[in-house]
């Protein structure tokens, strides 16, 4: 997988390197240079930048991959990036650990959107399907052990993996062991699509 950070000045941090030693550099106006091929493409958008005017002037191939790396994060600008075709937004100084994380997700199809816009897009999408997740049952349940059920309902409820843990006192740790086995057992990517599923939307 290759990776390309798109910057104004093309200043790589060092973080970026850390998480990414063979990753590529380039400015904004030099981006087509990059070669085609299967790769993500981390934008960098600056304070009072416009994304969308950065991310119209990528020239990104269907095998490419967009994450912005956003020197103000925050819910606002990361809804723009979802709606402007990026999989994912994170900080630009997000640790090289988070990096690659944010790299493992979307290089498997998921979208990367910040715990707190994911837990409240979560927790609206569970109110608004409650009547119906009731008259629906699915069969998603008769696939997960009954602790694995219980983790997925709080999931789909918004909780976060500190308050899964705290209400069934387990650790994080577990918790997150559980969350994968639910991801391969019922073929899901994310939280999102978890939520969506017990909640009675077709995927």
């Amino acid at each position: 997988m290759i990776h390309c950070f798109v910057d104004r000045d093309a200043q790589a941090l060092p973080s970026w390197l850390e998480a990414f030693p063979q990753a590529r550099v380039v400015r904004r106006q030099d981006q087509a240079t990059v070669a085609d091929g299967a790769g993500i493409l981390w934008c960098r958008c600056g304070p009072r930048e416009s994304l969308a005017t950065i991310l119209g002037a990528l020239t990104i191939s269907p095998t490419q991959i967009v994450v912005v790396l956003a020197d103000e994060p925050g819910d606002a600008i990361i809804a723009e990036a979802c709606s402007l075709g990026a999989s994912g937004c994170c900080n630009t100084h997000a640790a090289p650990e988070v990096l690659r994380q944010v790299a493992l997700v979307v290089e498997n199809g998921g979208l990367w959107i910040g715990q707190s816009l994911l837990q409240r897009l979560v927790g609206s999408t569970s109110k608004a399907f409650e009547s119906r997740s009731e008259a629906k049952v699915d069969s998603w349940s008769a696939l997960l052990s009954e602790r694995e059920s219980q983790v997925a309902k709080l999931v789909a409820g918004g909780a976060s993996n500190k308050e899964i843990a705290d209400q069934l006192s387990i650790t994080e740790r577990t918790v997150k062991a559980h969350m994968s086995a639910i991801f391969e057992k019922l073929g899901l990517r994310d939280r999102l699509q978890l939520s969506l599923r017990i909640n009675g939307v077709n995927l």
